[in-house]
């Protein structure tokens, strides 16, 4: 887990490069190009589930194996520091702990200036609701949200995957994660031919969401949240949430800081209930996106830790 830390660090010190290069936008061009290869709107619904399906194939494979060939040509460099420092650089393209938290704390203070309709327009680059009449409470609901979610597919389910299978099931899990942010939506276009892709995404997030989850509860003990709520809540809310994975995190998070997340969002003008996750002890406030960051946090080198200590222990056996 050395290359794990190291890629921690190195995100929080350098941040995601924005850059037409990165990995990740790579990975994206890759599957717009195979998007406009795959996609016809003619097609059935079978036979685009099935093109959908064969394009996840690809983009995963390539993802993979590509990772892996980078990895071995710096095995067989010789250097170990060289060896660790370019697995720790192409991992750290995978988390994103500091994007979130600077996301986070802008909005904060954005609210804190009493900005309301740039924090409305900047909350709408991290959501997909209509975010133009957004009160103050609720861009502070959509931020916490977001950041309690992305907590698991940002940190938590990549390191996951690295300790399973190294850097190249790493970048896997990503890829398979920036599919979903493509294509798993529900409407016309999408319905089937992102479909695998949003499974697969669903899939692969079962494990980590729910670990990510018994973090923030941790976390919450730590610094002074109110643990058994987060643990209670966790419990009793999370499987309300419309994706099998997403209301771990929020209800957990939602429990520890007395909140309550969830209620109506807007999107293209139309009113959608999601369920609540929590009880409204406390009444939203900007205060709640920097504890979030802290859970957050918290959270991801609490993995670190344990990861570590587990395979400390796997090898002393």
């Amino acid at each position: 887990m050395i290359v794990a830390l190291f890629a921690f660090l190195v995100d929080i010190v350098v941040g995601d490069p924005r850059s037409r290069m990165h990995p990740v936008v790579l990975v994206g061009n890759l599957i717009s190009s195979l998007e406009k290869l795959l996609y016809h709107e003619a097609d059935t619904d079978n036979k685009k589930m099935v093109k959908g399906a064969l394009l996840a194939a690809f983009v995963l494979v390539f993802a993979y194996h590509m990772a892996y060939l980078l990895v071995q040509l710096s095995s067989q460099a010789g250097n170990p520091l060289l060896d660790t420092m370019v697995q720790a650089l192409i991992l750290s393209f995978t988390i994103s702990p500091r994007s979130l938290s600077e996301a986070g704390r802008e909005l904060f203070q954005l609210l804190e200036d009493g900005n309301l309709e740039k924090a409305r327009f900047k909350v709408g680059w991290i959501v997909g609701r209509d975010t133009d009449k957004l009160s103050p409470a609720e861009v502070t609901r959509a931020t916490v949200e977001t950041i309690a979610e992305n907590t698991v597919d940002g940190v938590i389910a990549p390191l996951f995957f690295f300790a399973v299978g190294g850097v190249p099931l790493a970048v896997l899990y990503r890829a398979a994660n920036t599919m979903d942010s493509m294509l798993g939506y529900k409407n016309d276009r999408y319905l089937f031919f992102g479909r695998v892709p949003a499974r697969l995404d669903d899939i692969l997030n079962y494990i980590p969401a729910r670990i990510c989850g018994v973090l923030f509860v941790l976390s919450a003990m730590l610094l002074g949240f109110d643990y058994r709520a987060a643990w209670r809540i966790m419990l009793r809310d999370a499987r309300k949430h419309p994706s099998p994975n997403g209301g771990w995190a929020e209800a957990s998070v939602a429990g520890a800081l007395g909140i309550r997340l969830g209620g109506y969002n807007s999107y293209f003008g139309k009113q959608h209930f999601r369920a609540y996750m929590g009880d409204p002890l406390k009444e939203l406030q900007q205060g709640n996106i920097m504890e979030c960051i802290r859970l957050m946090y918290s959270a991801s080198i609490l993995f670190l830790l344990g990861a570590y200590i587990l395979e400390l222990l796997l090898a002393l056996s």
